[in-house]
């Protein structure tokens, strides 16, 4: 089936609901995505509780109510017949209502968010082209490229005066030294989480017109460039996108927001602003700041395991994923590199692919968590698992032999 019947099937079954209940991921591309569908059901006269999570299990979608999951449910192979899926993760829900790009054998991984495809969704149900700027948060949350459907949404964007491109500072953050003090995408080792440095290279950079950016970027690769990747510096500066009608125009910026938001148990608030309210936009920055900065207090203190090179242990389960992604892709790695971390009785666990490095991380990990008492799945270079704690030891053990392999 392609991908524009499915997402026909999804929007005729959302529009014949009175009420929907909505899960999504509670990171960008999941938040967005459901912001989309949410604004598409508003603009339908349809009613609809949303709910950000972590995670879901089958248990969670039970009931008599429609619904709905944006970013979650394509692993879970028990939901009920009738749900709803609009997801770019690796499929194993066979229901009716299953929109993803895999099923039409588009790369999720790169080609299509689960944001991009809810936008072709929500197309489907009535004209939402100015909802294509949310698109952009799946796309920079997820590390995707500017390719395939993701490109065919982008440039229609911009006809449409939507998105306006540009170059610059990638940076989020509301002045010159929180985007670097905060930086984690990328993480500037020697730089990021240090204010009195950045406050100085900062003001030896400062010209009668304001910053030299130039010189300000000189500087900062100098400091960082003995431990961060090439990739990683060059990402510090490229494509910007202004979204014209967003409530934090920058991209990069809303991106951040949202996804910090999101970890920190705040999805109300990060979906509130892709629902385009500006009301608590001070107190999401907050946020972001505050979760930024743990982010990369994470990446200090993370512990190595010991015997399983690649593998490191975090104390704040809402960190794991921001540490691995930094991991993964400013630091040299020649295999998958694995975080974990303790909450209660059971561990979370966030696996990444370094560039260059292939491996299907989504189907080991739903391999292993099965192996171990519990369950995982996701991209083949992005994925998640949820274990007991007392099987950590042997999933690492069995992950060092799997990808060593």
């Amino acid at each position: 089936m392609s991908l524009d019947t499915a997402a026909e099937t999804v929007a005729e079954q959302i529009r014949r609901q009175e009420f929907i209940e909505v899960f999504t991921h509670h990171d960008a591309d999941g938040i967005a995505a459901a912001s989309i569908l949410c604004h598409a059901m508003l603009r339908s006269g349809i009613r609809f509780r949303l709910r950000v999570r972590q995670e879901i299990t089958a248990k969670d979608v039970t009931g008599d109510d429609a619904y709905l999951l944006c970013d979650l449910g394509a692993g879970i192979k028990d939901l009920p017949q009738d749900a709803m899926v609009v997801d770019h993760h690796l499929p194993v829900f066979d229901g009716e209502f299953h929109a993803n790009p895999r099923l039409a054998s588009i790369d999720g991984d790169r080609e299509l968010s689960a944001a991009g495809t809810a936008y072709i969704v929500a197309q489907k149900m009535g004209d939402n082209r100015d909802l294509a700027g949310l698109v952009i948060p799946g796309i920079l949350g997820d590390g995707q490229e500017m390719t395939g459907k993701n490109l065919e949404i982008f440039n229609e964007a911009i006809t449409n005066g939507v998105i306006v491109p540009d170059r610059g500072l990638t940076l989020p953050g509301r002045d010159m030294t929180e985007r670097f003090y905060t930086a984690i995408s990328p993480y500037l080792e020697g730089v990021s989480g240090e204010e009195e440095l950045v406050s100085t290279l900062i003001s030896q950079s400062a010209g009668a017109d304001g910053v030299k950016l130039e010189s300000l970027l000189s500087q900062v690769v100098i400091t960082a460039a003995t431990d961060t990747t090439l990739t990683g510096l060059q990402a510090m500066y490229g494509d910007t996108y202004h979204l014209q009608r967003e409530v934090i125009e920058d991209a990069h910026a809303l991106t951040a927001v949202i996804d910090a938001c999101g970890k920190a148990g705040r999805g109300d608030l990060a979906a509130s602003l892709c629902l385009r309210s500006s009301h608590d936009i001070d107190r999401a920055w907050e946020i972001a700041r505050k979760h930024r900065v743990g982010v990369i207090d994470a990446i200090r203190t993370a512990h190595p395991a010991e015997g399983a090179p690649g593998v490191f242990e975090v104390k704040d389960v809402t960190l794991a994923s921001d540490v691995a992604d930094v991991f993964a892709r400013d630091r040299v790695n020649a295999q998958p590199v694995l975080v974990y971390a303790r909450d209660g009785k059971s561990c979370k666990i966030s696996a990444r692919c370094p560039a260059g490095v292939e491996h299907e991380l989504g189907p080991l990990l739903k391999a292993l968590a099965a192996a171990n008492n519990g369950h995982g799945g996701g991209h083949n270079r992005r994925a998640g698992a949820t274990i007991p704690c007392d099987q950590i030891g042997a999933f690492t053990k069995a992950w060092q032999e799997a990808v060593a392999s």
